[in-house]
């Protein structure tokens, strides 16, 4: 099976900000497009908890990518204009080093051994990448969508004037109580079952049920009930589609949430989920602003940015991102805020490129071209 991906190896050690450090570490990515002579048109992605680096489909992996309608020729983050990297967060299992990697120590899988992870840790794994293995100074522009754009925010806070745009789509300048409720649910689901042994599972004894139930309750947050209303509305299985035993699966929408569980449950190491998750909750802005979200946006120094929310967003809902578009605004950088009413909630900017690919591409091409 073809494959784009790349590796780059992390400096050694590797220091994590709440303590340990990481040897023979590295991070998965992958390119498109062609960087220009003077190394001024990169464009940096972080994704998402579960999305690898395919972000798109290349010569070299013709797949279709997770935002194949947004990244490409002639799409909204043009790859004839643009050198797109897309950075395969530290601690997954998408090929980047993590819980689920050998610890070069022992020789066995680190699981919980590895060094509790921040999404600073992965912000400065990006950068590693982008400037000691690609050579680039500045970024043209870095993109972060929901867990990504935290990390983006983390970027520019550490590495301040190493970037001239930043569009956020769909993050947080800090995860709110409810965001922290429910992925505490999801990693409560996965401790609960059994088989996760304290993190020491098997392909043969794997915390099936666990997963299960935290990617149902992901899945649910990342719609809204405008979308489950309007897609299952209260229609009932077929009789023979019904499961027999006492309260079993009898809506489309049960049907629908084991579908789409079952398929993810051994697509993502549990222990990898457990630590990026938890990595999400700890993120915080004002821990760069004496308490205050506003003066910790104030310190990144970027010239333009693009921030996007849809209404229907109950994990990051809208108002995060107005807080983020006013505190990057009195930073001094140019700012766009775009409200979208997509229903489709948080996963919107996944699915509905028909809003985001116009205020996307829009902005990039007002950005100045590199000299």
């Amino acid at each position: 099976m073809p494959d784009a991906r790349k590796y780059f190896e992390l400096p050694s050690p590797f220091a994590m900000k709440r303590g340990g450090a990481l040897t023979g570490a590295h991070v998965a990515y992958e390119t498109w497009g062609e960087l220009s002579p003077r190394r001024d048109n990169a464009i940096l992605i972080f994704t998402g908890l579960s999305p690898d680096a395919h972000a798109a489909s290349s010569e070299a992996d013709p797949s279709p990518g997770w935002w194949e309608r947004m990244l490409g020729p002639g799409k909204p983050i043009d790859t004839e204009r643009w050198f797109v990297i897309c950075v395969n967060a530290l601690g997954s299992d998408k090929g980047s080093s993590g819980p689920a990697s050998i610890n070069p120590a022992t020789g066995e899988p680190y699981r919980l051994d590895f060094p509790k992870l921040t999404l600073e840790d992965v912000a400065n794994a990006g950068h590693a990448l982008v400037s000691e293995g690609l050579g680039i100074e500045r970024l043209a522009c870095l993109i972060g969508c929901s867990m990504g754009g935290m990390s983006a925010l983390a970027y520019m806070l550490a590495h301040p004037g190493q970037v001239r745009a930043h569009i956020s789509v769909d993050t947080a300048p800090q995860a709110q109580p409810f965001a922290i409720a429910i992925r505490s649910l999801q990693r409560e689901a996965i401790r609960l079952d059994p088989n996760w042994n304290d993190g020491h599972y098997s392909r043969e004894c794997y915390p099936t049920n666990g997963m299960s139930m935290a990617r149902k309750l992901g899945v649910i947050t990342y719609r809204s009930a405008m979308e489950w209303n309007g897609r299952f509305a209260r229609i009932r299985l077929d009789p023979d589609q019904r499961e027999e035993q006492p309260f079993g699966v009898e809506f489309q929408v049960e049907s629908y949430l084991e579908a789409h569980a079952q398929r993810f449950i051994h697509q993502f190491d549990p222990n990898c989920y457990l630590y990026l998750s938890r990595a999400s909750d700890w993120f915080d802005v004002a821990e760069y602003g004496n308490g205050s979200v506003h003066e910790g946006l104030k310190r990144i120094c970027i010239e333009q940015a693009l921030v996007i929310g849809v209404t229907t967003d109950i994990l990051f809902p809208l108002e995060q991102q107005e807080q983020i578009a006013h505190g990057l605004k009195a930073a001094g950088a140019k700012v766009e805020f775009v409200a979208l009413d997509s229903p489709q909630g948080h996963d919107a900017f996944l699915v509905d490129i028909e809003h985001y690919g116009p205020a996307i591409g829009g902005f990039l091409e007002r950005l100045p071209k590199p000299d």
